[in-house]
C-alpha cells in the first residue's frame, strides 16, 4: 500500500543550516513527503535544495521580520502550529527542536518525531534566556515567566501527540523521558562527512566553530586561551560578537561567518577543535574528527558519544574531555592535550567520524518507521 506522508518542521530559513536542517534534508532524499513548517524562505532561495518545492506554512510568514527567526514570537508557536491541516495523510513525520511535534493528528494517522532537543527556551535555557535580556526584568520579566510556563505545560500536552519518538542521542532521549515521560529511539543524525577532506598534517592553532551566543560558552574558550596565550581562530556570528572581539587579545583571531570552503579549510588544518558547549549531539565535533581533527571538549552531552577520551581509551582516543565549565577546567584540558597529542592517531578520528555517516542513518530511520508502522496497525 502507498501511503502518504508529511514531513513537518519549525522553520526553514537561509540562516538555519543546523544539524535539525541537515535530518530534513536528508529524510526528503529517501521519502517522499509534503513538506510543512512555520516559515520558509528557502524556496525562494536559488541556492538551497528546496528551491521552488512547494512549502505550507502559517500565518507567521507574513509577521515582520520573520524571515530573520520566529524566536521572537515564540508565544505564537503552539498555536501556529496547530493550523497546520495535515489530515489527509497517512504519516505524519516531524523533526522538531521545539513545536514542531504538536501539529495536531487524527487517531488514523501514524505520528513519528525525530526529536533534535525538547524545547530549549522552555526547559534547559529557561533561565539563561531571562538572564540575558532585559525582558527577562521587571514586569516584563514577570510576564515572560508566566508564559514560558504556559509553554512548559503545552509542551508536555503536545508530546502525547507523538505515538514514536526518536532521539538524536541518548543524551537527548535521557532529556525526552525527564520531560515528557517517553521512551525514544537514538538514530544519531547524519553527518555529511564527505564534505570533510582527511588530513593528517596539522598546523599550530586550534578552532573553535559555533554561534556566538551564552550557551555555546564562546566567552570561557576566550577567557582560557587568554591566558594560555596560544593561537585560537574563532568562527562564527551571533549576538555576543562584540562582547567575544573585546574579551579577546591579540593571539586570538575571530572571522566571524564564513563559507563551508573556509570552515574546511581551517577545520582541517587545526591542531585540535575546541568545543565548551553542552550539546544534544554537537555535529561539529564529528566534522572536526572527520578531517582527522582532535576534539577538546566539555564532557557532558552527546560529546561523550561522539569523541573517546585519549587517557580512557589509549589505543582509539580521538580527544579529550574537560568536566567543568570553567576558564581553568579548559586551560588544564588544552595543557594535557599537547602532552598527549602524539598519541592520538589521526585515522582514529575518520573511523569514529564514519560511525554517523546518512548512510546508517538511512538504514536506521528508514527500519524504525516501517517497524513502527508494523507495530502500529496491529489490533489494540
Amino acid at each position: 500500500m502507498d501511503l502518504k506522508y508529511a514531513l513537518v518542521h519549525e522553520w526553514l530559513t537561509p540562516k538555519a543550516t543546523g544539524g535539525s536542517e541537515l535530518v530534513v534534508q536528508e529524510i526528503l532524499q529517501h521519502i517522499d513527503a509534503d513538506l510543512y513548517a512555520l516559515i520558509d524562505f528557502e524556496s525562494v532561495n536559488p541556492e538551497s535544495y528546496l528551491y521552488q518545492r512547494e512549502i505550507k506554512t502559517t500565518f507567521l510568514q507574513k509577521f515582520p521580520q520573520a524571515r530573520n527567526g520566529v524566536q521572537k514570537y515564540l508565544p505564537f508557536l503552539p498555536i501556529a502550529i496547530e493550523q497546520l491541516d495535515i489530515n489527509h495523510y497517512d504519516v505524519v513525520l516531524s523533526s522538531s527542536h521545539a513545536v514542531a511535534k504538536g501539529v495536531l493528528t487524527n487517531p488514523h494517522q501514524l505520528h513519528i518525531c525525530y526529536c533534535h532537543t525538547p524545547m530549549r527556551y522552555a526547559w534547559d535555557l529557561t533561565f539563561d534566556y531571562l538572564k540575558g535580556d532585559r525582558k527577562g526584568k521587571g514586569v516584563q520579566g514577570m510576564i515572560a515567566r508566566y508564559i514560558l510556563h504556559r509553554l512548559r505545560q503545552w509542551d508536555v500536552i503536545s508530546a502525547n501527540r507523538v505515538d514514536y519518538f526518536i532521539a538524536n542521542s541518548q543524551h537527548t532521549a535521557k532529556r525526552i523521558w525527564r520531560c515528557y515521560r517517553r521512551p525514544a529511539k537514538v538514530i544519531y543524525p547524519p553527518v555529511n562527512i564527505e564534505k570533510f577532506e582527511f588530513q593528517s598534517q596539522k598546523e599550530d592553532f586550534y578552532l573553535t566553530i559555533s554561534r556566538l551566543v551564552s550557551y555555546k560558552q564562546i566567552c570561557l574558550i576566550v577567557k582560557a586561551f587568554n591566558k594560555l596565550k596560544k593561537p585560537l581562530i574563532i568562527i562564527g556570528g551571533g549576538s555576543q560578537l562584540d562582547e567575544i572581539r573585546r574579551l579577546a587579545e591579540p593571539h586570538i583571531q575571530i572571522l566571524g561567518w564564513q563559507p563551508h570552503n573556509i570552515v574546511k579549510d581551517y577545520i582541517t588544518k587545526a591542531k585540535a577543535f575546541v568545543y565548551a558547549a553542552c550539546e544534544d549531539f554537537g555535529i561539529a565535533l564529528v566534522e572536526a574528527q572527520a578531517c582527522g581533527t582532535p576534539v577538546i571538549a566539555y564532557g557532558k552531552g552527546g560529546a561523550l558519544e561522539t569523541v573517546k577520551d585519549i587517557r580512557v581509551e589509549p589505543k582509539n582516543g580521538t580527544g579529550l574531555f574537560f568536566d567543568l565549565q570553567q576558564p581553568e577546567a579548559l586551560v588544564e584540558a588544552v595543557r594535557k592535550f599537547e602532552q598527549l597529542q602524539n598519541q592520538i592517531d589521526p585515522e582514529n578520528c575518520r573511523l569514529q567520524a564514519n560511525k554517523f555517516s546518512p548512510a546508517i542513518f538511512k538504514q536506521s530511520y528508514l527500519q524504525f518507521i516501517e517497524d513502527c508502522y508494523q507495530e502500529w496497525k496491529q489490533p489494540k
